[in-house]
C-alpha cells in the first residue's frame, strides 16, 4: 500500500514540476514576440501552450534522449533498485523514493521562488542539481560525465544563442537595408508567429521530457523493472506530462516575461525574430544530442545578442548580470535543497 501511495506522490510532484516549468519557461517562447509587440500576450501564450504540447509528444515518442539523461544518466538505475542475491527478486531501495521526491521538491521550490522574483532560471538544471544533491545525501554513485556535460552546456548554449542571434541580425540588416522600414516590420511581425511556435515546440521537445523521466523513474521503483528507463514511455504518461507543462505555459510567468521581453533590451520585430529563431535552433540541436539544455539560457542570451547589434549599451548589462547570477546559483541552491529534503524524507519512506 505504501508503494502505491509513493508512486502517486511521485506522479504528482512530476506533474507539479512540469507545471512550474511551463510557468517559468513560458517567457522564453513568448517574451520576444510580446516585447516587440508582434503578438498580443494572449495569442503568444496560446501558441506557446499548443506547441509545447506538440513538442513534448514528439520528443518523448521519438527517442526521449533527454529523458534518458535525466532518468539514468545522473543516477544509475542501480541506485534505485536492489536485487536479492538468493531469489533474484528486484525491489525498490529504501532511498529510491526519497531521492526522486527530494530532487523534484528542490527543483519546484527554487523554480517557484525565482518566478516570484521575476528571474528566468533553468528549470532543467534545477532538477539535475536536485538529483545530484539527493544522490550525495544517500552516498549514491553519481553519473559525473553526464553532469559535467550538462555543466558545459551552461557556457556553450548561451554563447551559441548570443552569437546566432547577433549573426542573424547582421544578415537581416544586410538583406533588408534597402527595404522600407514599415515593410520590414510587417514581414517580421508575421514571421514571429512561426518563430514563437518553433521555440515553444523546441522547449516542449527538451524540457517536456523531464516530467516524463520522473514518472518513468516512479514506475521503475514501483515495479522493480529497470527496463522502464529503456522503453518508449506509455502514451498516457506522455500526454499527462505534456498537458502539465502546457497548462503552466498557458498561465504564464508574467514577471519573467516582462524581464526578458521588455527589460533586457528594446526589441523590434526583426530582432525579436532573430532572438527567437536562434534560441530555438540551439535547443533543437541539444535535444537531438540528448542534452538537457536550458531554454532560459538560450532565450535570454539570444535576446542579448539581437539587442547588441544596435550598440552594446542597448543591453541592460546590470540586469543580465543578475540573471546570470541566478543561473549560477541554481546549482548550489538545488544541490543543497535536494540534499536537505532527501535527508528529511529518507527516515519516513
Amino acid at each position: 500500500m505504501l508503494d502505491e501511495f509513493l508512486l502517486v506522490v511521485i506522479f504528482a510532484v512530476a506533474l507539479g514540476f512540469g507545471f512550474s516549468n511551463g510557468i517559468n519557461d513560458a517567457a522564453n517562447a513568448v517574451a520576444a514576440s510580446i516585447g516587440c509587440r508582434a503578438l498580443s500576450p494572449r495569442v503568444a501564450i496560446a501558441i506557446a501552450a499548443v506547441f509545447n504540447l506538440i513538442g513534448a509528444f514528439v520528443g518523448a515518442w521519438f527517442g526521449a534522449k533527454v529523458a534518458m539523461t535525466i532518468g539514468k544518466g545522473i543516477l544509475a538505475p542501480e541506485v534505485f533498485l536492489e536485487t536479492n542475491s538468493v531469489t533474484s527478486d528486484v525491489a525498490a531501495t529504501d532511498v529510491g523514493y526519497a531521492i526522486v521526491i527530494g530532487a523534484v521538491g528542490a527543483a519546484i521550490i527554487w523554480t517557484v521562488a525565482a518566478t516570484r522574483l521575476g528571474l528566468p532560471i533553468s528549470v532543467s538544471h534545477s532538477l539535475i542539481s536536485g538529483l545530484v544533491g539527493a544522490g550525495i545525501a544517500t552516498s549514491s554513485e553519481l553519473g559525473l560525465e553526464k553532469f559535467f556535460k550538462t555543466l558545459s552546456a551552461v557556457v556553450c548554449a548561451p554563447l551559441l544563442g548570443f552569437i546566432g542571434a547577433f549573426v542573424l541580425m547582421v544578415l537581416i540588416f544586410w538583406l533588408f537595408h534597402k527595404v522600407a522600414p514599415g515593410r520590414v516590420r510587417k514581414l517580421f511581425k508575421r514571421l514571429q508567429w512561426l518563430t514563437t511556435a518553433f521555440l515553444a515546440y523546441a522547449h516542449g521537445n527538451n524540457d517536456g521530457q523531464m516530467p516524463i523521466a520522473l514518472m518513468m523513474m516512479g514506475l521503475m521503483l514501483y515495479t522493480g523493472d529497470a527496463d522502464h528507463m529503456e522503453n518508449t514511455p506509455h502514451w498516457a504518461i506522455i500526454a499527462t506530462a505534456a498537458v502539465a507543462i502546457s497548462l503552466g505555459t498557458a498561465i504564464g510567468g508574467w514577471r519573467v516575461i516582462r524581464t526578458v521581453g521588455l527589460k533586457v533590451t528594446k526589441l523590434e520585430p526583426a530582432s525579436g525574430f532573430a532572438a527567437t529563431f536562434s534560441a530555438a535552433g540551439v535547443i533543437e540541436i541539444a535535444s537531438h544530442l540528448g542534452i538537457p539544455v536550458s531554454t532560459t539560457h538560450c532565450g535570454v542570451s539570444s535576446v542579448m545578442g539581437a539587442g547588441a547589434t544596435q550598440r552594446l549599451s542597448a543591453v541592460r548589462w546590470g540586469l543580465t548580470g543578475n540573471i546570470v547570477a541566478a543561473w549560477i546559483m541554481t546549482f548550489p541552491m538545488c544541490i543543497g535543497l535536494g540534499w536537505l529534503l532527501t535527508i528529511i524524507l529518507n527516515p519516513f519512506i
